[in-house]
């Protein structure tokens, strides 16, 4: 039997979807639906759906654009179109999920849920300094080489944490501390706004961005059992994507149900960090949170490691005059730096970026994804990426903390943009320009073929 018709066993499946599931959970899997179970309240189960969107079905897709195109990573899926959009989108993608907001939420999540509690008000801010440097410290040693004991200690960290994290649900669920259905529900979530908004919640879990960076890491693995042929590796990657997701899907659901029972006896948190903590406190005592905190901290310390070495592993792979060494060191000292505004401001200077980068990397995972309907033309690419670019920007700026969004030039632009486009109220305002501009890339698409048969009907005639 040739290679390309290796038929994979349930346990390389297996394998494929534990490297997935490794790859996507990190420090922001945990914190964020289970905030987002707070802010909805009563209202979980719209909200969960629209989380599930975002968070988990477009990750999906974003890998399976990746096996689908054949892509070697975030690069080639904006290489249709140019170098120059494709370098700039790989970039942006690597900054967000790397040293701008990605990387420095893994020392601010382990540091708020494990050490900020037990330190006076005073020492807060200095005792994140010196977390902070120690953390990133230990992710570049750790990254400076290639070691097989960084991936030896993630597979029993990374196991380890989830069974004591689906102890905590069991303890939950068996001891609830309230009832979900009877909690508060914040404004944003009320009026049937709850499932647009946890839509929009999905994206801070930055894994369809991460999908796009990561994906090929998967595909790789998949070939690397044996097989061959690309509509076999797409399926494979396929069926692995789906058992991966399902996991965390289920995590999630769990962590949102635990976020809304929380407010029968926690305050709305500012953010998921400090809910966590709470919970873990609430049914385990000091003792119970100190086991969990550390065991976050190493868990997160192993995502860390795995983001820095991935952006100095690309970086240094297009600009190769710089060592991978110099570009690691420069993503763990700049995580350093912006891990020291804390978990707070790291979500809201975020959001602005997320809200930008959200649209263009869901139309491309959906060309790619869809590409062979029009023989991946990158004519398609340009106009519909084209329609997208404005309002990526007006919800960019409708985004951004109070002190751009209501400054003139803020309230302007989004005067403007609720009044001409349609769904950006829910954050989707581009939703309908990438439509008008499919329409039209696919009618471009249609002439341009009409009028390449025709020329070549014509040639063989006059032949």
């Amino acid at each position: 039997m040739e290679l390309s018709e290796k038929k994979l066993k349930t346990r390389d499946y297996v394998v494929i979807a534990s490297l997935l599931f490794g790859l996507f959970f990190g420090a922001g899997n945990l914190i964020f639906p289970l905030h987002l179970g707070q802010l909805a309240g009563a209202n979980w189960f719209p909200a969960m759906l629209g989380f599930l969107v975002t968070a988990v079905a477009l990750p999906l897709l974003g890998v399976l654009a990746i096996a689908a195109t054949h892509a070697e990573g975030v690069y080639d899926i904006g290489r249709p179109l140019g170098r120059f959009f494709a370098l700039a989108f790989m970039v942006l993608i690597h900054a967000t999920i790397g040293p701008m907001f990605g990387t420095p939420r893994t020392a601010t999540v382990s540091f708020t849920t494990g050490v900020l509690p037990m330190l006076p008000k005073a020492w807060q801010q200095g005792g994140l300094l010196v977390f902070s440097a120690l953390f990133f410290g230990a992710a570049f040693f750790l990254s400076y080489k290639e070691r097989k004991i960084t991936t030896a200690v993630g597979k029993v960290l990374n196991p380890v944490f989830l069974l004591l994290l689906f102890f905590v649900f069991f303890i939950g669920f068996l001891h609830p501390m309230g009832n979900p259905a009877a909690q508060t529900v914040t404004a944003a979530y009320k009026n049937g706004g709850s499932f647009m908004s946890g839509f929009l919640q999905g994206y801070n879990t930055m894994d369809a961005l991460a999908a796009l960076a990561f994906g090929v890491t998967v595909v790789t693995a998949v070939r690397g059992l044996g097989l061959k042929n690309d509509d076999h590796v797409s399926k494979a990657t396929a069926k692995a994507g789906v058992m991966a997701t399902s996991w965390i899907a289920l995590i999630y659901v769990a962590l949102i149900v635990l976020g809304s029972m929380s407010l029968a006896h926690f305050k709305l948190s500012a953010e998921g960090g400090t809910a966590f903590n709470q919970v873990v406190t609430f049914y385990f005592g000091t003792a119970g949170h100190a086991v969990l905190a550390t065991l976050l901290t190493l868990t997160c310390l192993t995502t860390a490691v795995g983001l820095v070495a991935a952006f100095a592993q690309d970086f240094h792979r297009h600009f190769p005059k710089v060592s991978y060494q110099v570009w690691l060191g420069l993503t763990s000292f700049l995580s350093f730096l912006t891990a020291n505004f804390g978990l707070e401001q790291i979500i809201a200077w975020s959001v602005p970026m997320l809200m930008f980068l959200y649209p263009f990397s869901m139309v491309l995972i959906l060309l790619s994804v869809f590409g062979k309907a029009f023989h991946h033309d990158p004519l398609v690419y340009r106009i519909v990426v084209a329609f997208t670019i404005v309002p990526a920007v007006l919800d960019m700026f409708a985004a951004f903390p109070a002190a751009v969004s209501q400054s003139s030039l803020g309230l302007a632009l989004h005067s403007f943009q609720l009044h001409f486009l349609p769904f950006s109220a829910m954050g989707l305002g581009w939703l309908v320009p990438a439509g008008v501009g499919l329409v039209l890339g696919l009618v471009a698409h249609a002439v341009k073929v009409r009028r390449a048969v025709a020329a070549t009907h014509l040639e063989a005639e006059q032949n």
